[in-house]
């Protein structure tokens, strides 16, 4: 076989990462997430969704209550509820990566299954984040709200 060589289409490094190229604008670091509007600066709310081993990566939540990699947690359920506070005598360890664990036992009692999306709300001054599973929220706001008969019912 012969025949011209083609040169590979990989794309030259531009120097080192990070640095700013001429003419273009430096960028700006994206926001954080924070309190809402109206609401305490003490409270963040964060969605989740549980994966197979019980995890919930929500890194605006973990990183407003400032718990780090090994702080000792306690976590209980009430009211399928589950709260989770930091706690030196606490059974589980915080893990590296920003996220929650919740064991299975305390995810039965609250009816929280794989692939549940839930609300978790960082109560900053109680060093506590409450996960409620959106089904628990749903039964609230139907409760609380004047809502169409055919939002009573959840699929």
């Amino acid at each position: 076989m012969t025949g011209t060589t083609v040169a590979p289409v990989i794309p030259r490094p531009s120097g080192r990462a990070g640095a700013q190229r001429p003419g273009r604008p430096a960028s700006r670091p994206l926001p954080l997430a924070s309190a809402l509007p109206g609401l305490p600066d003490t409270v963040v709310y964060g969605l989740g969704r549980i994966d197979a081993s019980g995890r919930i990566r929500e890194r605006a939540v973990v990183a407003a209550m400032g718990w780090a990699s090994g702080d000792r947690l306690t976590l209980t359920a009430d009211g399928g509820v589950v709260l989770a506070r930091r706690d030196p005598g606490g059974m589980m360890v915080q893990p590296a990566r920003p996220c929650l664990v919740i064991p299975a036992p305390l995810r039965r009692r609250c009816g929280m299954s794989p692939g549940d999306q839930v609300l978790l709300a960082a109560l900053r001054r109680q060093d506590t984040v409450a996960i409620w599973p959106l089904t628990a929220l749903h039964e609230v706001l139907v409760a609380l709200a004047p809502v169409s008969p055919s939002l009573r019912s959840w699929p």
